[in-house]
């Protein structure tokens, strides 16, 4: 039987399907009480419409784990950042095609990115399309190098 852990761990952002909510930072806790799972994830931002899917998700893993009695939480405070996105979500993003994020930094106005380098050749010649991409965490880019557009997802 694998690990509660390791079968949350695998479970698939529903918006960045390129990274798992373990690699995107959002699995935060998984405990074991007798027979009983519980499993705590952090939301990228309290109004994400992913999360529903999300929890069915893990549900769903771990009873195909042999887990039969889950319970998944939400913890609203640390509020998530994209700094906590694991080195390997970050190459993921970029194999996928979308720029990722900088660093977030310490509380504060978010920053916006003035640059962002080409997930595809490395270019920063650059520019926003849009501020606002595929998901409100997103933006639009397009290379002015190999003219490609791209998503960025932004630091928060």
């Amino acid at each position: 039987m694998r690990s509660a852990w390791e079968a949350a761990a695998r479970v698939v952002d529903p918006e960045i399907r390129a990274l798992t909510i373990e690699e995107l930072g959002i699995l935060r806790e998984v405990s074991e009480d007798g027979g009983r799972v519980t499993v705590t994830i952090t939301p990228t931002y309290s109004g994400c419409p992913a999360m529903d899917a999300i929890r069915a998700d893990i549900e769903r893993a771990l009873h195909a784990a042999g887990y039969p009695q889950v319970r998944v939480t939400t913890r609203y405070g640390a509020p998530w950042s994209t700094d906590w996105i694991t080195p390997a979500g970050r190459a993921k993003l970029a194999a996928a095609g979308m720029a990722p994020p900088g660093p977030a930094g310490a509380r504060g106005p978010v920053p916006v990115a003035l640059t962002v380098r080409c997930p595809r050749c490395g270019s920063a010649e650059t520019e926003q399309l849009s501020r606002f991409g595929s998901t409100a965490c997103k933006a639009l880019w397009r290379c002015r190098s190999c003219v490609e557009p791209f998503e960025h997802v932004k630091a928060l």
